[in-house]
């Protein structure tokens, strides 16, 4: 994949960006180009290595991310219940850096936090990774950070709404060999 100087990208952990340099390097006796890409007040280097799709991407057309945030409001799927192998779940989906894992993972954990307390580790995650998807929601669709955190907000009520939904279902079938009684 190729970046050019002004191209708007997706950092896989700190968001939107602008690549604003590319420079070879010389490391470990190699060289190796990198790109320079602004997001807020830092500079990240990138190495253009075979992770690069992994790191870097271009952000995801309209109609795409449109798709995606359906995602948002589809019931949730259990998350592991240990704290550790929870996060280690969740960073994995991270590293893939696709705004369909993003959504994933944010109505994932948004759903765990509605049947128990997150712990802070898990809140602080989740921040982060609504900010991400709210960074991209802003610049793909041409909306303020509020709006799209109102609209993020209303799609995780809906998935939360189908969880209760299956969950009560889920309550109403007896188990085998005994009648329903309600």
């Amino acid at each position: 994949m190729k970046f050019s100087i002004g191209d708007s990208v997706v950092h896989w952990n700190y968001g939107i960006g602008q690549v604003i340099q590319l420079e070879q390097r010389s490391v470990s006796d190699r060289n190796i180009q990198y790109y320079a890409v602004q997001i807020g007040d830092m500079t990240v280097w990138v190495p253009a290595d075979d992770k690069l799709e992994v790191r870097l991407r271009h952000p995801t057309s309209e109609k795409i991310f449109k798709k995606m945030l359906t995602i948002l409001s589809d019931p949730s799927e259990p998350l592991p219940e240990v704290s550790p192998d929870r996060r280690r779940y969740i960073l994995e989906l991270l590293k893939e850096g696709r705004v369909e894992t993003l959504c994933r993972a944010i109505r994932d954990l948004s759903a765990t936090q509605d049947v128990k307390p997150l712990n802070d580790y898990d809140k602080s995650l989740l921040k982060h990774m609504q900010a991400l998807l709210i960074g991209e929601w802003g610049l793909v669709l041409s909306i303020t950070p509020a709006s799209a955190e109102r609209e993020l907000n209303d799609l995780l009520a809906i998935s939360s709404t189908h969880g209760k939904k299956l969950s009560a279902k889920k309550n109403l079938i007896a188990p085998v060999g005994r009648p329903h009684i309600g």
